[in-house]
């Protein structure tokens, strides 16, 4: 296989030199940290893979073998499932281990902790199911490897009362490596770096990953963030593969930085309200064996710092508002076989792997030592809510605006074990008519403290929290915010979602249920596509690739008696034909879009179909920059929504080489946020110019922006703001080499005149805000009431001016701008009226920037129609 490079050659000879030089750290021939005696019929990772546990970076070919092999020896204790595949092919699975009594009724245990899960009162043949995931993000090496020494140390230690006690009273799933396609890129990196010993200097290439790092799956994705969001296959896998185990216990085992120790719950604040009194009292629990366990190996650690149970997006927290104790444990990373650290001390692998291996041997030892409490509070959990205790009401989403976009939100939350009611056609619901039906989400069920985090309009954070961040910005320090503030699943769909205090009726909606299309009519002159969703920019997309004649209007047009708004897509059958006309169709219930048919070209208002307004569709050729300059995260999140959720192939093209690239074979050349003016060069600038005043389109993300803003002769003609009171660099204010005299009489002058002059604003950690658009511009289509946006970061930038540009859309006044998330005041009072995409005309082209990614992490369903303007619909305006 792949992997199995060690039996001899080259690396085999690198492995005796390799073993050696961590030797010190842990003996070669050792097959468990843990001590005491091992069943030599269970088989070891020397045995089975050629290194000792510790001494290499197992790659994940050979964690597939050991696992299997594992399985294989003890099937009276262990089962190997696979739960997925990732997008390069890779088999994501889990070990499930247990005492021979337990794995006997294997299937009874599992069934029992459903019918928990579910509410409801178990019949006693539950056991607390333990889960232990490692390697989220790939180039966190040392829990994959740790992992394996778990699994073994508790399948073969023959004297070791702790790892018996866990296998009789509990369930224990090891899910190895959450993020195979990362750790095969790492490991692959790693291994073209290294020479005949392994350095430590952070500086050494193998310390040094390329781009993209292996922290990303193949679309580049944080999997860490996605565990509401559901778009990658191996979160979908994961997220099924835990409620069919329904564990008290998740914990996600992670690296940070090589300079730091190891951390372990309890979290750092803030916590979410949707967490309850017991839940944080067994954190403390929990962090307290671990804590004896690390106290008895010397080992330093930290609690209640940095990491915060806040964002629901996380394994921790998702799983927490699921009932159970979700934890993220970080250890120090060597980012390969040896890190050198700042205080003069050598971190090894194997180092890490230990510490891993402890924490978890410490956190299943919790649980199997307090196994009748984790059951019973888990169960309290689960039917108090389901009985009303988190809220009595229910949620309702709205069918009417953007319906595909409703009914996605409807299957991502069923898929996480949420119950969702669909009534369908006309109905009234708490004094609100709903037209065409609606989906419910009761309050009042198992998982309703999930329900409520993700649906509510906004999370609240805890009060004396954001005081003390006030205080802190106050005296010059940073926030504490470790990442966004909202994320109301509703608004970034861009779907209305009310909560009516009454129970609501409807049929309960099966996860993984297709889309039903909407076909309205059998006209004979052509099918209409409204410009309403996400579903219906992917059917516009597929017909073009399949060489459907297609036709956009840039004005709203009314024709028997119904209204078409700006957008809209006809497709005429005239020049397509029966069979054209026959696919179209087909793709439309594929898909579950909403299709209309037209009986004439005859509009009664607005243009006709040979009107300038309308406008012949192409599909576009897309290029995206990539590598060095650009952000791997936005790179990889707005190729996915085009190719994955749009259907519209995207070309990378490297950063470096945009410089010599011809661009002329492309329409679109997307840049991520990112600076990649220094890799672009001068050279890159004039290719990109001359590409969009050849007519390109060139769409600019978020800090990229400033790429091509500055100079005489800016491609967009906008700058970046300064914060508030402060002059920028280069300003007015400079005077000399002598600064002005100035008398501080307060501690507030003194406050102010330290601050940093050329500061920009203070860094936004996440807020949803409100824009609202140009209705004359054909870049807000399907946006006419606005539009709910996502803003991070510092960038704020001053609108275009009517002679060079248009600011298609800005966010809304300061007292409208919030629609959901914590906003510094200061940041609120300058963000309103600013632009959020702007478009400015280049030669024969278009320069089209966003001030903020509209793609990020995938979960901004609502902004969809916005990316189609810029890369679908645009080249064909251009021309």
């Amino acid at each position: 296989m792949r992997g199995r490079f060690m039996k001899s050659g080259f690396w085999g000879r690198c492995l005796v030199v390799l073993a050696a030089a961590l030797g010190a750290a842990q003996p070669a021939a050792a097959q468990s940290f843990g001590e005491g005696s091992f069943d030599p019929a269970i088989p070891t990772l020397t045995g089975t893979v050629g290194h000792a546990p510790g001494a290499r970076i197992t790659s994940p070919d050979q964690t597939y073998t050991y696992l299997k092999a594992l399985a294989d020896a003890a099937p009276d204790r262990a089962r190997l499932v696979q739960y997925a595949v990732s997008w390069e092919g890779r088999p994501l699975y889990y070990l499930v281990l247990s005492a021979p009594a337990n794995m006997a009724r294997i299937e009874a245990i599992r069934a029992d902790m459903a019918t928990i899960a579910a509410g409801r009162a178990g019949n006693g043949s539950a056991l607390p199911v333990t889960w232990l995931a490692y390697g989220v993000h790939g180039n966190e090496i040392s829990s994959t490897d740790a992992a394996l020494m778990t699994a073994y140390h508790l399948l073969a230690a023959q004297d070791d009362a702790r790892a018996a006690k866990i296998m009789a009273n509990t369930i224990v799933v090891i899910d190895p490596m959450q993020n195979p396609d990362g750790r095969a890129r790492f490991v692959n990196n790693f291994l073209a770096a290294t020479g005949i010993a392994p350095a430590g200097d952070r500086q050494a290439a193998e310390h040094d990953e390329p781009w993209p790092s292996g922290r990303v799956n193949h679309y580049m994705f944080d999997l860490n963030r996605d565990w509401f969001t559901l778009s990658q296959p191996e979160t979908r896998g994961k997220v099924a593969a835990i409620r069919d185990w329904n564990p008290v216990v998740v914990v996600d085992l992670h690296e940070m930085g090589g300079d730091e120790t190891y951390f372990f719950s309890p979290a750092a604040q803030p916590f979410s309200p949707n967490l309850t009194p017991a839940q944080i009292r067994s954190y403390e629990l929990i962090g307290r064996y671990n804590a004896a366990a690390f106290d008895a190996q010397g080992e330093p650690y930290f609690t209640r710092e940095v990491f915060d149970l806040f964002y629901p997006g996380y394994g921790d927290t998702w799983n927490a508002h699921q009932g159970a104790i979700g934890s993220t444990y970080e250890q120090g990373s060597a980012r390969g076989l040896v890190f050198a650290r700042r205080d003069g001390t050598e971190l090894t692998y194997a180092d890490g792997v230990e510490n891993h291996f402890t924490a978890s041997l410490a956190t299943a030892a919790a649980v199997a030592d307090n196994a009748p409490k984790f059951l019973s509070d888990f169960a309290a959990y689960r039917a108090g809510n389901a009985a009303g205790a988190a809220g009595r009401g229910t949620y309702v989403i709205d069918l009417a605006k953007r319906r595909w976009n409703a009914e996605r939100l409807g299957q991502r939350l069923a898929q996480q074990g949420l119950t969702v009611l669909r009534r369908d056609g006309a109905a009234s619901v708490c004094g609100k008519t709903y037209p065409a039906g609606y989906l419910a989400v009761p309050q009042a069920q198992p998982g309703a403290r999930l329900v409520r985090s993700l649906l509510d309009r906004d999370t609240p954070l805890p009060p004396d929290f954001l005081a003390e961040q006030e205080r802190r910005r106050s005296v010059d320090l940073p926030h504490e915010l470790y990442d966004v503030t909202a994320w109301s699943v509703g608004p970034m769909a861009g779907v209305d979602v009310s909560l009516c205090n009454a129970a609501v009726s409807g049929d309960p909606l099966a996860s993984g249920a297709p889309i039903a299309a909407k076909a309205e009519g059998a006209g004979s002159f052509g099918i209409a596509v409204p410009w309403t969703d996400s579903g219906q920019a992917r059917l516009v997309t597929m017909a073009l690739r399949e060489g459907i004649d297609g036709r956009s209007t840039d004005r709203a047009f009314t024709t028997g008696g119904r209204e078409f708004a700006r957008g809209t897509v006809v497709f005429p059958a005239g020049s397509n034909g029966p069979d054209k006309m026959a696919r179209l169709a087909e793709l439309a219930r594929e898909i579950g879009a909403h299709t209309v048919a037209l009986e004439s070209g005859w509009t009664d208002s607005g243009p006709n179909l040979g009107s300038d307004r309308f406008v012949r569709l192409t599909l576009p050729r897309v290029a995206v920059a990539w590598d060095d300059g650009v952000s791997q995260l936005s790179a990889g999140s707005l190729r996915f929504v085009l190719e994955q959720r749009l259907g519209l192939p995207v070309t990378p093209i490297r950063t470096a080489r945009l410089a010599r690239a011809d661009l002329s074979d492309y329409d679109v050349l997307l840049v991520p946020e990112g600076d990649p003016s220094s890799v672009l060069g001068d050279a890159g600038q004039r290719a990109i110019r001359s590409f969009v005043q050849r007519g390109g389109v060139l769409v600019a993300v978020g800090e990229s922006l400033e790429s091509f803003s500055g100079g005489d002769n800016p491609l967009l003609a906008t700058k970046r703001e300064s914060a508030l009171g402060r002059e920028p660099e280069g300003g007015d204010s400079a005077k000399g080499d002598l600064a002005e005299a100035a008398e501080l009489t307060s501690d507030a002058e003194y406050r102010e005149a330290i601050k940093d002059q050329a500061a920009l604003p203070d860094t936004l950690p996440g807020a949803l805000l409100n824009v609202v658009g140009e209705p004359d511009h054909f870049l807000s289509a399907g946006y006419d009431n606005g539009a709910v946006v996502l803003a991070t970061g510092t960038q704020i930038f001053t609108p275009l001016d009517r002679a060079t540009g248009i600011n298609v859309l800005r966010f809304a006044a300061p007292g409208n701008l919030i629609a959901s998330g914590y906003v510094w005041d200061e940041n609120r009072r300058q963000l309103a009226y600013k632009p959020y995409l702007m478009a400015q005309p280049q030669g024969r082209g278009l320069v089209i920037g966003f001030a903020h990614d509209p793609s990020t992490r995938a979960y901004l369903e609502g902004l969809d129609l916005m990316i189609a303007n810029a890369v679908l619909v645009a080249p064909s305006r251009v021309r």
